[in-house]
């Protein structure tokens, strides 16, 4: 049978271990973040994968190397199919300032790159894609449920209380009205300009020459080069060299890669996971995403 000295000496020897855990990601932590401080030039890397549900991570990394003497470039490495239109207009916005301080800012086109990772890739420097890349998809979209037959059928009365006519719209619990959807649609398509707006600035194209393929449609890189959509098709390797070339770096320039560790792979990335699902199930928002 334990007695009280056993199990306060458990008790201890947990804590002891929970602190060393905490020491260890603080420390580790502080590395990934300070030491590029005193590194030689390089051009950073910053990877974006995945539906883009928030900025923060992205923003302070481009803040960071803004602010950096020892980082001339950056490389965006995008594979994503976008995601929350704020989210990805931060980005971008933050993008520019970047480039303002007179560095270069080079998008690299994984796999897909598509809607707001179109969007963020629209303000760089310089857009490399590879041949079979997914991108465009140049649109916004609401996606509202309506789930109010099936309530009826299995007896759940919704019964809302409000203060203007439009307070409740787009709940699952009654169709929407005509008034509505014409107010959703102009919503809807006030996003969408900003998005074709950001297209023609970021590829010196006319308004006009962006819409008629900005409905949505999606391209592969070689498409989307004669289109005038992408600069360059190449490589991740090839956006590097380029970020270096243009840079003064040179070609196959040094690189900076912040290490990402179990908190952020494991806890920040279940938690996105949950988050998309409550972003695409319940409240209604403005998305720049490929469907």
């Amino acid at each position: 049978m334990l007695n009280r000295r056993d199990v306060w000496l458990g008790l201890f020897l947990l804590a002891s271990l929970a602190g060393i855990v905490v020491i260890a990601l603080m420390v580790l932590a502080l590395l990934s973040v300070d030491g590029i401080s005193i590194s030689p030039k390089s051009v950073a890397i910053i990877e974006i994968t995945g539906p883009i549900i928030g900025s923060s991570s992205v923003v302070d990394k481009l803040d960071r190397y803004m602010k950096n003497d020892n980082v001339p470039a950056v490389v965006i490495r995008l594979n994503t199919p976008g995601g929350g239109v704020v989210a990805s207009q931060e980005i971008y916005e933050t993008v520019l300032k970047v480039r303002q301080t007179g560095k270069k800012v080079i998008a690299s086109m994984d796999a897909v790159a598509a809607s707001g990772g179109y969007y963020i890739a629209v303000a760089c420097d310089s857009v490399v894609a590879n041949p079979g890349t997914i991108t465009g998809s140049i649109g916004v979209i609401i996606n509202l449920a309506d789930f109010s037959e099936l309530y009826q059928k299995i007896g759940i009365d919704f019964s809302a209380r409000k203060s203007g006519k439009f307070k409740d719209m787009g709940s699952s619990a009654r169709k929407m009205t005509d008034e509505e959807k014409a107010l959703l649609d102009s919503v809807v398509m006030d996003t969408y300009e900003q998005f074709v707006q950001a297209v023609s600035i970021g590829r010196n194209m006319d308004p006009d020459q962006v819409r008629p393929y900005a409905d949505g449609r999606i391209f592969t890189g070689r498409q989307a080069k004669e289109l005038g959509f992408v600069d360059e098709l190449g490589t991740y390797q090839d956006a590097i060299d380029l970020a270096g070339i243009i840079s003064g770096l040179g070609k196959n320039p040094p690189i900076l890669k912040e290490k990402r560790d179990f908190f952020e792979d494991f806890v920040l990335g279940g938690i996105s996971k949950i988050q998309r699902f409550v972003m695409e199930q319940s409240i209604p928002r403005l998305l720049y995403i490929m469907q």
